[in-house]
């Protein structure tokens, strides 16, 4: 692959203060390599099971089917993606619930600038296996759903009844990432010949209408692309993934991240993390589990992704060996974090507080394997700005 210097950056948090006051930092853009971990080694399991490098802890924040802590709300099973979202002088943590049958759903936690839980309530509920999303400038959370024509829900973590944004086309949603340069709204789908889609609004800030595009793009990993109108975003009786000649495949699109020019996007199906290029129009690999070197790939089951201040990547395992896995800025990758015990579960939901020094996920499943076992925590220490 042809070596080239691109900037990465990352924002705390992604509220609307979030999408300003961005870090910087000078990367070359080949796939992540095995290296030691800027915070360590890890230490043994905590309390709660979860092995941390040193000076970073851990606490249980809510289980699903039980109340939150202090609070009456029931907190959702199968927690899935998160986000959070600056509120006053605290913040608000935001779960998809991926649940079927019409039990899924979002609900919201706020903290206070201490960082412990005020209060909690559902912001959406009947719809079908809410998995990842995303959270918009504008303070809203697009919850989507993953199955054959799922919608994107946006919901209102600060109040107000969630809309469906049906413009944002009918196929098997999983997250979204917004980018407030371009005003476009990119789109992962999990089906094993899934695309990477973009939806353009007709207004930045309002998901009514647009028009629905997906990535256009060689067989390769690594190249120019462009992107290629989808004529009936509805999906029906032609799937959104099958109208467009040329359209890119990607193996069970899954997390997608935006930060200053570029877009991250991973697909569990070959354990890949995928950047793109926004001002050159190029994509290409930024991890891969078969280039791994030297010694075994630390993260397989690649799935959600978030990012911190100092542009790092975190993303979670479904399945593997239930670790947070860090790719830094100079293309090295290590583990974070690893969760003992859960081995039938898979780790959701990342995302940071404003001041970057929490870290919220779930875990989906929890001890028991199954949806009315997850545990959503937050993991507090030095993390690097």
């Amino acid at each position: 692959m042809e070596r080239r210097t691109f900037l990465r950056a990352s924002m705390v948090g992604m509220g609307a203060a979030a999408f300003a006051g961005s870090l910087w930092r000078i990367a070359v853009a080949d796939p992540a390599q095995n290296a030691p971990g800027p915070y360590g080694p890890l230490q043994p399991a905590d309390a709660n099971g979860i092995q941390l490098p040193a000076d970073f802890t851990s606490q249980v924040i809510a289980r699903s089917t039980q109340p939150v802590p202090g609070i009456s709300h029931i907190w959702h099973g199968a927690p899935d993606g998160g986000a959070c979202f600056a509120d006053g002088g605290g913040w608000t943590y935001v779960s998809n619930a991926e649940i079927g049958g019409g039990g899924g759903g979002a609900s919201a936690i706020r903290f206070d600038s201490g960082g412990e839980s005020a209060s909690a309530s559902s912001i959406l509920s009947g719809t079908n296996r809410n998995c990842a999303g995303g959270a918009t400038p504008w303070n809203t959370w697009l919850s989507c759903e993953e199955v054959d024509s799922g919608r994107v829900w946006e919901t209102y973590p600060f109040g107000g009844s969630a809309v469906v944004r049906p413009a944002m086309g009918r196929f098997t949603h999983e997250a979204a990432a917004s980018d407030p340069v371009r005003r476009v709204v990119y789109l992962t789908e999990d089906k094993g010949d899934g695309c990477f889609y973009r939806f353009v609004p007709d207004t930045w800030g309002d998901l009514s209408s647009g028009t629905l595009q997906v990535l256009r793009a060689g067989s390769a990993t690594s190249g120019s692309l462009t992107w290629g109108s989808v004529p009936d975003p509805d999906g029906s009786p032609t799937a959104t993934r099958d109208q467009v000649s040329g359209a890119k495949r990607f193996s069970g699109g899954e997390g997608c991240y935006y930060a200053n020019d570029t877009v991250w996007f991973t697909t569990k199906g070959d354990n890949r993390v995928w950047q793109v290029n926004l001002a050159e129009d190029t994509y290409e690999l930024a991890y891969d589990d078969n280039l791994v070197d030297p010694g075994a790939a630390p993260l397989t089951g690649v799935d959600n992704i978030a990012g911190s201040s100092s542009g790092d990547l975190y993303v979670t395992e479904d399945g593997g060996n239930m670790e947070i896995c860090m790719i830094t800025p100079d293309d090295t990758i290590s583990v974070f974090l690893r969760i003992t015990g859960q081995g039938s579960s898979e780790i959701t939901g990342p995302a940071f507080n404003p001041a970057g020094d929490r870290l919220y996920f779930s875990s989906q499943r929890g001890t028991s394997g199954s949806s009315a076992g997850g545990i959503t925590y937050c993991v507090t220490g030095p993390f690097r700005t």
